[in-house]
Formats: C-alpha cells, structure tokens, sequence
C-alpha cells in the first residue's frame, strides 16, 4: 500500500487514542462514562418505556427482510471479517444477537465477528491495514481518521447501495457525516453524541430569564446572572477539550462549517486566523474579563465533576457540555435533575445569519459509531457480492427495531435514526434529539477531526485563551503551524 497514505493514516489514528480525555469527541466521557452512567440510570429508563413500544418492537423481526428492497446475495459461500468494540453488555450481546439473525437468514455467509478494547482499537485497525489483514467490515467514527482510511483505498463508496436499496431513516446529519467528498463513507448505527447548553431552570425562574435563542440574548442572560450573584457558565477546562465547545460553537454560529473546513486543507487562504476564529476569541476572552466562567477556570477538571458540582450547588446557572450529561446528572441526583434542569441549543449569531450564514450546524458528532466496509478482489476492483452482503448487515440487523430499542431503553441513547424519539423518557434527551434531527451538518469535535499534533496544540491553545495568556491571533498562528507541518509530514 502507499506508505505516504499509511503515514496518514497513523497520524489519524493516534489522534483518536489522544482523546481519552474528550468527551464523545474522546470517547473516555462520551463511550465509557457516558454508558456507564447511563447503565445506572437503565432500570428506571427501562421501566418508563411503554408496553406498546416494547411489544411494536417484539412484533419487527430482525430476520423480517422478505418484503425488502435489498441487494441480491449469491448463494456461493462468504466469510465476512467484522470488527467491532462491543465487548461488555448490552451492546456485546445484543450485537451477536444481530449477526445470528443474519447467518440464520444468509446460511452461505458465515461472519467472524471480533470485538476488541476501544482503548487500543484504533492502533490495531492500522496495524491491519498496513499488513494487509484489514477486516471487512469494521466500526469507524468519521472525521479525519474516516477520510484518511477512505483516501488510502480500506473504504468502499456506499452510495450506489444507499440510493437504491433499503435503509434507516438517518438523520440528515448522520449521512452528511459520513460523507467524504460527496460519496458515502460509513453506515452510521449507534446514536449521537451533541454538544448543548444545560440549564437551572430554577434559577432562571427566579432571575426572569427566557431562555435565549440568540448569542446577544445569551450575553444579556449572562449580566442578569451577575447581577443576581451568580457565575453564567459552569467550565473546568483542566482537560482543554471542555473549554474548546464554546471555541467550536462560536466558530460554527459565524461561519458554518466553512472556515473550519478550509483551516484544515490549509487552501486557498484558509487559516486559524481568519475572522470567524479571531472573532471567536475575543468573543471568549471577553467573557473570561466579564465574570462569565469560574475563577481558576483552567485548573477545574470535569474528569471529577467539578463543572456539574458547581451546578448542583448554584453557583453557576448554566453549562455547555455533552448530551452524556443527562446521564451524568441523573444518576448523581434524579430527582434534582428531573425538578431543575433544562436543555437549549446554542443560540445563533444573528449578524452572521442575517449574511446568510447557516445556523442549523451543531456540534458533536452525529455517528456515534458506524460501519465501514472494505470488500475487495485481489485484483482492485470492488467485490461487490460481499459489499451487498456486508450491507444488509449493518443496515436490516445491526439497524433494526429490536437493537435500537434495546439502546434506547437500556442505555438512554438518542438515536440518530427518524421515528425513535417517541420512545425517550428524558425531556432533555428529547429536546437533544430534536436540535440534532434538525441539524444541517454536524461539526465534529475537532479534537476528533484534527491530526494528533494539532489536537495537542489545538488544546493548549484552548489554556492560552481562557488564561488570557494568548489572543485569537496568537493561538490561530499555532494551530496553523501545526497544521501545514502536520500536511507537510503526511506529504513526504
């Protein structure tokens, strides 16, 4: 294969394994965290969900394809590599469940199915391709490491197959996602990971907030809360991803995804430094002067729940953060979560829309997990009978009735798949299902997106600016730099 792509790829790679720290951008917060504090809050989110949905669910066989418009299987044998990180339950189980339903229903195909640590996932992934043992199928999460896999040939293009066969009812964004350069990339399966405002409705109640829909609305909420004693945003960015949402959610409100998308190719003037970055800068730097974030911001860790803490105690009345947070929250204290907080998406930059700049881009991610396929013949050229086969897996067995629910009920997910939300309990949930349902595109974390280099210098630059100790042009320089040597690398 090309060494130059490998190198690529390895650089895509590691960027993942550094987001330990990063919410589902890292996954240690969004994957581990996340499930397990939503595996604590399971039982009453489980027993909250209707018998009509569990019995509709029953009555939708995950084997029922007979009277689908799939692509056709030959009857000559297959074995189908997948890899995957389903290794504790309810995903472990309820993922073989959905590869049994397959066999039983394609006896021809046999599939080896292995689920490895998430931990170390990445790495081996690479390891596979650069010796020639890339799986068939294999979960991928989009972003820069997708678009590295895709470029080096381990990718196969989905778009014929999904423009004509059966599929979910995906999210818009969810597609947009796992799209590169206009062909579709991966089969999202797993739900979204968001980026959203938390609120106390409680205290907003008392200051005679309305909950804002604009960013000078938001600033006008956040000298009301001054005034009445309290600090607006609740923020430990000793981690540096936290302190990067607001970064990431002002550059999407003034420019969509278009400076991100042109600061990462570095073309045609693209650059950290253009205006939306610098603007976005100044407009955190001006909150950290104003009071709007913690005393010793940068030395709070979120790891430990010192940004949530400050919320339960009233100290702060509001926290951007990841849509894990409903399990977070629930299950240190339900009943004070249920009473007090809300949720809203980060409001829009009026100016910027006024000039016709989107506001429906979120951020997050859209894809969870997904599928990724990489069926080939020895000679090139697509194997097209096992890229069917591998189709109809992640789409009518790994996406089926019977799997989604089980997510919803046992792991409070939100699904990124039209018609599921009448099934969630959590009215914050709700309302992160609805701003992610309607969203145009979502801007990956670019801690996820960025390659490893530029991550690191990405976060600390994330210090630098809420330590005032660096303006928006300063840190855009460092992130440039470590970009065009990040490109410069993957070119030699």
């Amino acid at each position: 294969m090309n060494k130059k792509a490998l190198a690529v790829i390895l650089t895509g790679a590691m960027a993942g394994t550094l987001l330990a720290g990063c919410g589902s951008s890292g996954s240690t917060t969004a994957s581990s965290t996340a499930a397990s504090d939503s595996a604590a809050a399971s039982t009453e989110a489980a027993a909250a969900a209707s018998t009509a949905a569990e019995s509709t669910a029953a009555e939708s066989s995950a084997s029922d394809t007979s009277s689908k418009n799939l692509p056709e299987v030959s009857s000559d044998p297959i074995t189908i590599t997948m890899w995957d990180i389903a290794t504790e339950d309810p995903g472990k189980s309820t993922m073989e469940t959905a590869v049994q339903e397959f066999m039983k229903d394609y006896p021809q195909v046999t599939v080896e199915e292995n689920h490895l640590q998430n931990d170390n996932y990445k790495q081996q992934l690479v390891v596979a391709m650069s010796s020639g043992q890339c799986p068939d199928m294999y979960v991928s999460w989009g972003g820069g490491p997708l678009t590295e896999y895709y470029n080096s040939g381990f990718v196969n293009d989905l778009s014929d197959l999904y423009n004509n066969y059966d599929h979910p009812d995906f999210f818009d964004s969810a597609i947009a996602q796992g799209t590169i350069d206009g062909k579709l990339a991966a089969i999202p399966f797993n739900g979204i990971s968001g980026c959203c405002v938390y609120y106390n409705k409680t205290i907003f109640n008392e200051v005679g907030l309305e909950v804002p829909t604009t960013i000078d609305e938001l600033e006008d909420c956040c000298e009301k809360l001054k005034a009445a004693g309290y600090t607006p945003f609740s923020l430990a960015n000793g981690s540096k991803w936290t302190g990067s949402m607001y970064y990431m959610y002002l550059v999407a409100r003034h420019s969509g995804n278009d400076e991100f998308n042109a600061a990462y190719t570095q073309e045609n003037g693209g650059s950290f430094t253009s205006e939306a970055f610098v603007w976005a800068s100044d407009k955190i730097q001006d909150w950290v002067k104003k009071g709007y974030f913690p005393d010793g911001v940068n030395s709070l860790s979120t790891d430990d729940g010192q940004d949530r803490q400050l919320m339960y105690d009233g100290t702060c009345a509001m926290m951007l953060h990841g849509s894990w947070q409903c399990g977070s929250m629930y299950t240190d204290n339900a009943d004070w979560y249920t009473q007090n907080i809300g949720v809203f998406r980060f409001p829009e930059d009026a100016e910027a829309k006024a000039n016709g700049v989107p506001q429906d881009v979120e951020v997050g991610t859209a894809i969870d997990t997904a599928f990724s396929f990489n069926c080939w013949n020895s000679d090139g050229t697509v194997d097209q009978n096992k890229l069917n086969a591998c189709y109809i897996l992640a789409t009518q067995y790994i996406n089926n009735d019977e799997y989604n629910m089980k997510k919803i009920q046992l792991e409070n997910k939100v699904l990124n798949i039209n018609g599921y939300d009448q099934y969630i309990t959590d009215e914050n949930m709700k309302t992160v299902n609805k701003i992610f349902q309607d969203a145009s595109n979502v801007q990956l974390w670019y801690d996820q997106y960025l390659p490893a280099s530029v991550t690191e210098v990405h976060k600390n630059c994330m210090t630098e600016l809420f330590g005032l100790e660096k303006n928006g042009q300063e840190i855009g320089e460092e992130e440039d730099a470590a970009m065009q040597a990040a490109l410069a690398d993957s070119n030699s």
